[in-house]
């Protein structure tokens, strides 16, 4: 089968599995939410940075991105979904590269979509307090934060074909993002800024400090899930379905 066929089945596997687009509701819903409440609690604190608080919505919200990556990838290992598959495809890289492309495309349209609601529901809540962000720092905190969202998505997907396990993949990352980076980036100072998502999140701020800017810091990430991707790219090859 040509990448093309290829690629139109596996989106209609996204599109036909309700999980899916249900996780990126969940990523557009939380996003916004979180970025409204924190709009709301306005900006007393002196180092407030108003673009992270419009986009601060996207640090819950991404746990939706990176179970999206991890369900599209591990619906392949139940049943035998993956030896069908690859009795249509038998290319093992050509299926992967369109699996791989079926969950970016639609990972980055949610995550700049999520982004832009975010930031104008988050603006409306700080008023004059987000009157300093200038149009392009605006435009570069969507753009940075919809490929932010597709790596993670990414990331989460090669390690699912990697560990052939949604639940390992999510039963690692998770806490990964939610406690152990930031336990990491209290102790390791600037060794920190080189964590997957600590080095995206940088993208998210008017300001930044250390070593990464934005667009390395995203260059950071797309190292890592390049490498993720690369990885769960050898399991497919190399091991039975």
């Amino acid at each position: 089968m040509a990448f093309a066929p290829a690629l139109h089945s596996e989106w209609l596997k996204i599109r036909t599995l309700r999980s899916l687009p249900g996780a990126l509701l969940a990523l557009f819903a939380a996003t916004t939410a979180f970025s409204a409440l924190a709009a709301a609690d306005g900006s007393s604190e002196p180092d407030f940075d108003p673009l992270f608080t419009a986009l601060s919505g996207v640090l819950p919200g991404q746990i939706a991105a990176v179970s999206f990556g991890a369900l599209a990838m591990s619906s392949e290992y139940h049943g035998g979904a993956l030896r069908l598959t690859l009795a249509s495809v038998p290319r093992r890289g050509r299926w992967f590269a369109a699996k791989v492309t079926a969950v970016a495309v639609p990972a980055l349209l949610a995550g700049l979509v999520t982004a832009g609601t975010a930031l104008a529901v988050a603006r409306a809540g700080l008023g004059s307090a987000a009157s300093g962000l200038t149009t392009a720092e605006q435009v570069r905190g969507v753009l940075g934060c919809g490929v932010y969202l597709m790596l993670m998505a990414l990331f989460a997907a090669g390690l699912t074909a990697l560990l052939r396990s949604g639940v390992a993949t999510l039963s690692l990352l998770i806490p990964f993002i939610l406690v152990v980076s930031f336990v990491i980036g209290d102790a390791a100072g600037t060794v920190a800024d080189f964590m997957p998502d600590k080095a995206g999140q940088i993208a998210l701020h008017q300001t930044y400090d250390g070593t990464l800017g934005p667009w390395s810091g995203l260059a950071v990430t797309a190292l890592w899930t390049v490498g993720a991707l690369a990885a769960g790219a050898w399991s497919v090859r190399r091991r039975d379905a």
